[in-house]
């Protein structure tokens, strides 16, 4: 063949080749525009039916050249928002969503095909509230029979994912969990069209942060994952069959399923690294210990084995068994090359939590030991339970701690001293029942040494030689011997010694002698700015037996000595404010502490007392010791309202309420004052101010006596709006919602315009003495409960007294208004009275009036009758007529003290009684 020929023949191919080439080129120029109409109608038609949630874009744009070779619908400002109750909230949100078009299905189709999904520069952001409720649930669910016109419809037969650069967020409130990561790069094939597939993923993440319950357990990794996963969409049910990730350089074999359920999940999860080294463990830990990390030499071989199995239901308190096996062998560890690196570093921990249920935990730390030059380390844990576990425990060392803390680099704190130990314990734990493990050993430190960077001067010379023995397993068993505990701190020393035998009946010898300041000890633990203050001086023997101060064999006793405190916080369970120990210098003999000068204040509250406490050792050691004690108390004003106990409740949530809003913090429900039952206590007391809710007493005074919880107030005195009050009191706390009391009172001429102005009390229960003025007295007993805004719950009253009224004018009282209207004598309206005494009694919330008589302006009126506490009225009158009253109107009241009702005649109307539904 001639030269000519081959070049007709290459110019032919070429020229074909060229012409084909620009009809290609001119269809992925002209289909776009050809089928873009039809493109973008399709997939908004499919958009709107098959998805819940709302979906706006700024534009759209089908394109070859955007993700070259796919035809692609490219949608920008893409945003997509949540399923019910996340409706407002995104689920995806994209500078650009492109969609992959299938060719096929667009020429010869009679439905648009999308094959392929691309995100770029995205943020998905999956939610879950408390109540389990999803924000992904937006596509809409196919019915079960469908039309030939469905069927023609745009559908996801997706083959790729793609996402590029974005942001991935769950949260999870049923869980606890939350997970983020940035810089997400995903990558997935599969036929997803398929009700079960397998996915085929390659993963990389910038960082990781996984949180579980506010800890956080991983921050800032990076990931990166080769994994196969199917996928049944028809159950909703993940299989991870195979999945190689890396999280920094630690390479990790992830294994299971996961099962979503109606309300909840069903978890297979197996996390294995086998043979790993220990710097690359390290890579994956918080951020903190990766600084630590570039610091450290780190060898040794790591084998760790995660499982999480079982269903978590939260409605039915149902959670997955976890496992976790963690070996170390050969480990070295040497920050910043120190002269004495920790050698032989050995773990063997196997730790199983069933129904993630803290109180079933079984751990078992088989071995734990490391070297450091010719020092050791060795101990093992046995634990099975959390509150009453089963132990059994050895721990055995002689171990340098300088060097130990240098070889780790411990940051933040420098210590020094020489930890021997060796001790043995076997047994179960629990303290209701009395048990404590059968144990054996000696726990020592010599020349201990601890400095911070919270305060520039060190605790030194600590010296700890501690035995503690218990053959018996139980309290009664175990023995503890201090012999000293001794430290110096600021210059100044303090030493404990003590041998403390049988903890049921505890058989103590204590000498304790020196200065602590406790302001700044507690710096030395502690950061700066924090409001904690004190000061103890004591120079103390205590010895004795517990039970001789409860049987009254106080010559038994050898307690000697003095404790100074200063600035102390004391809190306890029975009051909701702490007690702040101004200044103490307590006195000790045998069972007796005396203080001379006592100063303190609790809340606005400010005490001065002088006197004795008895069976305090007792008090403290032992749940069951009375505190028993006499003494004087002056105060120059006490808030009571201060005292009552308060109640923690959480805000309940509406259902209108979004429930992923940040919930409303606790409230405080005020409750009664409750008397502690271990104090026998009697003091006289005096006060000038004392105020109870908004009522203001003065100069009070009396004598107290507290005893069995209840309190008892006798020849008390105080001085209310200028009247000098005298009374006897009872009262006892039940619950902090519950209380009793007793109340004799006798009030001498007060008066009633400033009872009703300044007692809210009085106000309340006699607000038809708003326009009185005059004199009153009062003499009156009564019992009841009161409820836990320790007001009086009236249906529980029960007693009676006597008003003496002597020189009171009546206006504007609506009962008297009313006889007036009803009569027709105007005069009756506002009545005077004058040395009138009113006895009534009251019960189930009735206050029964006896018959009593009043004369003014020629009237003789006569009442009697009853009327609630809650202002329902039944009373009788009969009105006198001028001018010696022989002839009268009967009448008689009813309705309300607002609105009462009056009409001629005996016949009244009963008022139900209102019976106490509770025992007081």
């Amino acid at each position: 063949m001639s030269t000519t020929n081959y070049k007709a023949i290459a110019f032919k191919i070429f020229k074909y080749t060229g012409i084909t080439f620009i009809v290609l080129l001119a269809l992925m120029f002209i289909t776009p525009f050809v089928f873009s109409d039809k493109i973008k109608e399709e997939v908004k038609k499919t958009a709107n039916k098959k998805l819940s949630g709302e979906l706006n874009y700024s534009d759209a744009e089908v394109s070859f050249f955007t993700r070259f070779p796919s035809l692609t619908l490219t949608l920008t400002k893409f945003n997509l928002n949540g399923s019910a109750p996340f409706q407002n909230e995104k689920l995806i949100s994209a500078d650009e969503v492109a969609f992959g078009i299938n060719l096929s299905s667009l020429f010869f189709g009679e439905s648009i095909k999308v094959d392929q999904i691309f995100l770029s520069n995205s943020l998905i952001n999956i939610k879950v509230n408390k109540k389990g409720e999803a924000n992904y649930n937006v596509y809409k669910a196919e019915k079960e029979t469908a039309s030939k016109e469905d069927e023609s419809e745009t559908g996801l037969k997706l083959e790729e994912i793609n996402i590029d650069n974005s942001k991935l967020v769950y949260d999870d409130q049923s869980t606890n969990v939350h997970v983020d990561a940035t810089g997400f790069n995903y990558l997935g094939n599969g036929d997803l069209s398929k009700a079960i597939f397998e996915l085929h993923s390659k993963a990389k993440i910038e960082n990781l942060n996984i949180i579980y319950a506010n800890e956080p357990y991983l921050m800032n990794k990076k990931v990166d994952g080769d994994l196969i996963t199917k996928i049944n969409t028809n159950s909703l049910s993940f299989v991870f069959e195979q999945n190689d990730l890396s999280i920094n350089k630690l390479l990790v074999d992830f294994k299971g399923k996961f099962d979503f359920l109606k309300d909840g999940y069903n978890i297979d999860f197996t996390i294995k690294s086998n043979k790993s080294n220990l710097n690359d463990l390290f890579t994956a830990f918080p951020p903190k210990y990766i600084t630590w990390l570039k610091d450290t030499e780190l060898k040794g071989n790591v084998d760790l084995l995660f499982t999480l199995k079982g269903k978590y239901i939260a409605s039915q308190n149902l959670g997955p068994d976890l496992n976790l096996d963690f070996k170390v062998k050969d480990g070295f560890v040497n920050y910043k090359k120190s002269a004495f690196p920790v050698s032989n570093l050995n773990m063997d921990i196997a730790t199983k939590v069933p129904n993630l249920n803290p109180e079933l935990l079984i751990l078992d730390a088989r071995n734990l030991s490391l070297n450091i030059d010719k020092n050791y380390l060795k101990a093992k844990l046995k634990m099975n339970g959390m509150t009453t576990p089963d132990i059994d425990m050895a721990l055995n060392s002689q171990i340098d701690l300088e060097k130990l803390n240098r070889a780790l680099g411990i940051p933040n704190i420098e210590l020094k001293g020489m930890l021997v130990s060796d001790l043995k314990a076997k047994g179960k734990f629990d303290q209701k029942n009395r048990l404590f493990p059968n144990a054996n050993g000696t726990l020592d430190l010599k020349n201990g040494f601890i400095k911070t960077q919270y305060y520039p001067n060190p605790i030194t010379d600590i010296n700890v030689v501690s035995t503690i023995n218990n053959q018996k397993g139980t309290y009664d068993g175990l023995s503890v011997v201090l012999k000293p505990a001794s430290f110096t701190f600021e210059g100044k020393p303090f030493l404990v010694e003590a041998d403390l035998k049988n903890f049921d009946d505890l058989n103590y010898d204590i000498k304790a002698k020196g200065t602590l300041n406790i302001t700044k000890i507690y710096n030395v633990f502690s950061q700066k700015g924090l409001d904690v203050d004190g000061f103890i001086k004591a120079d103390l023997e205590l010895k004795g037996i517990q039970s001789y101060a409860q049987k009254g064999d106080y010559s038994k006793l050898q307690n000697k000595g003095t404790l100074e405190l200063r600035n102390i916080n004391v809190t306890t369970e029975y009051l909701p404010k702490s007690l702040l120990i101004k200044e103490g210098i307590f006195k000790f003999n045998q069972d007796k502490m005396f203080f001379n000068t006592f100063l303190a204040s609790y809340g606005q509250s400010d005490f001065k007392m002088n006197g004795y406490l008895r069976n305090v050792f007792n008090f403290v050691s032992s749940k069951n010791g009375v505190l028993r004690g006499s003494f004087t108390l002056n105060s120059k004003f006490i808030n009571v309202d201060e005292f009552m106990s308060s109640t923690t409740t959480a805000s309940a949530t509406p259902a209108t309420v979004d429930p992923n809003s940040t919930p409303k913090p606790a409230t405080q429900e005020t409750g009664v004052i409750i008397i502690p039952s271990n104090l026998d206590l009697q003091f006289y007391a005096t006060a000038h101010k004392i105020n109870y809710q908004g009522l203001i007493l003065q100069d009070g005074k009396g004598a107290v006596k507290m005893k069995n919880g209840k309190m008892l107030m006798q020849n008390t005195g105080f001085n209310l709006i200028g009247c000098n009050v005298s009374m006897n009191a009872a009262y006892q706390g039940i619950t902090p919602q519950k209380a009793v009391f007793e109340y004799d009172i006798k009030a001498t001429d007060f008066s009633i315009k400033r009872a009703y102005d300044e007692v809210e009390m009085f106000k309340e229960m006699a607000s038809s003495a708003k326009g009185a003025q005059g004199i009153i007295s009062l003499n009156y007993k009564i019992k009841g409960r009161l409820n836990q805004q320790m007001m009086p719950v009236y249906p529980s009253l029960l007693g009676g007294g006597t008003l003496s009224i002597k020189d009171v004018k009546v206006k504007g009282m609506k009962m008297f208004n009313a006889v007036s209207k009803t009569t027709d004598y105007e005069s009756v309206k506002n009545p005077e009275l004058s040395k009138v005494d009113i006895k009534t009694t009251v019960k189930n919330n009735i206050i029964t009036i006896e018959r009593f008589k009043f004369k003014f302006a020629g009237f003789r009126p006569r009442i009697e009758g009853t009327s609630s506490l809650d202002g329902r009225l039944n009373i009788k009158m009969r009105l006198g007529l001028p001018p010696f009253g022989l002839f009268g109107i009967p009448l008689t009241v009813t309705g309300t003290n607002n609105n009462p009702k009056v009409k001629m005649g005996k016949q009244g109307q009963d008022i139900e009684e209102t019976k106490d539904t509770e025992d007081n």
